[in-house]
Formats: structure tokens, C-alpha cells, sequence
């Protein structure tokens, strides 16, 4: 097999994160922000934000550097209703290193299987992790 294609493992410990994380019952805006430990060629925590808004979670983000985002959000609907959806984001920026890319976008099919989320979004800059853009893309899933 070719080393085109390095598709990572979840670690388990994340596992077990995302797992608590989805049935978490805090109505704020929470984060889990992932990244690919290239050594152990594993999906690991980087580190988990409470009330944190789009703009403040896109300011966590590295410019040049992929991630993966598991964000849970307080999603007020056109008619009052409230959902708290659970985001996942790719940051993949243009810019980084075509290998990172490469491991980013291979593993990142497994890690949204393994999470059991529907509402997968990918973004190109981080300037584009604003509120507006969020609710533009959940208003898809009404």
C-alpha cells in the first residue's frame, strides 16, 4: 500500500470525550478542538472550550494548521425553537502542508463515524468559522 493515504486511528480516551460530549446536558456552546498526532498517527484531544461563540472558537483555531472542531451549539430556530446540534468542522487551510492535508482528509470519515455525526461542515480559511456562516449551514438540516 502506498503512504499516499494515511488514514489515523481515534484515541481512545477522545473516544470516550466524544462520547460523554454528545450527551452532555450544559445548554452553552461547548468545543472539542482535535488534531493528528503524526507520530502515533492518532486523532488526540488538542483541547475542550465551554461558552465559547463561533468568533471565539475560530480565534482558537491555527491559521496554517488542519483540525477537527466537534462544536455544540445553541441553535435558536426562525420559529423560538432550541436545538443544540452538534457541528463537526474540518479546518483545512489553504496554505499547510500537503502531507497534513493528507492525514486530515484521510482520517477525517473515520473520526465522524466514530463521533456519529450528520452535520459535517468544512472550512478553508478560519475567517470563514463566523456565527452567520454557522447558521446558514444548520438552516439546511431544519
Amino acid at each position: 500500500m502506498s503512504d499516499s493515504l494515511v488514514v489515523c486511528d481515534v484515541d481512545p480516551e477522545l473516544k470516550e470525550k466524544l462520547k460523554k460530549f454528545r450527551f452532555r446536558k450544559e445548554t452553552n456552546n461547548a468545543a472539542i478542538i482535535m488534531k493528528v498526532d503524526k507520530d502515533k498517527q492518532l486523532v488526540v484531544l488538542e483541547e475542550e472550550f465551554q461558552d465559547i461563540s463561533p468568533e471565539e472558537l475560530r480565534s482558537e483555531l491555527p491559521e496554517r494548521q488542519p483540525r477537527f472542531v466537534v462544536y455544540s451549539y445553541k441553535y435558536v430556530h426562525d420559529d423560538g425553537r432550541i436545538s443544540y446540534p452538534l457541528c463537526f468542522i474540518f479546518s483545512s487551510p489553504v496554505g499547510c502542508k500537503p502531507e497534513q492535508q493528507m492525514m486530515y482528509a484521510g482520517s477525517k470519515n473515520r473520526l465522524v463515524q466514530e463521533a456519529q455525526l450528520t452535520k459535517v461542515f468544512e472550512i478553508r480559511t478560519t475567517e470563514d468559522l463566523t456565527e452567520p456562516w454557522l447558521k446558514e449551514r444548520l438552516a439546511f438540516f431544519r
